[in-house]
């Protein structure tokens, strides 16, 4: 427990945004989630949708400092390679 009044909102700051990036991190996941199983359904069109959803999640996540540049970058560079590969075939 803190014992200064300037650590306490501190806690109480950082509780706050860490429940908002649960929030964000969970959304992208279930999207990830989303469209790895249709990629898996070979669902080109609706799995590529999701995909541009999940960019632009990931590019506001970045924005607001929730995640790392590259690991947004890496996120989608993973699931622009799995689309090119089922759109190839």
């Amino acid at each position: 427990m803190p014992n200064l009044r300037n650590a306490e909102k501190a806690l109480r700051q950082s509780k706050k945004r860490a429940e908002r990036n649960k929030v964000v991190k969970a959304e992208i996941h279930s999207l990830r989630v989303k469209a790895r199983k249709l990629l898996d359904g070979k669902n080109v069109k609706e799995a590529t949708e999701v995909v541009r959803m999940i960019g632009k999640k990931l590019d506001k996540a970045v924005q607001k400092n929730v995640l790392k540049r590259n690991a947004a970058s890496r996120y989608k560079s993973r699931l622009m390679k799995k689309i090119n590969a089922l759109a190839k075939a």
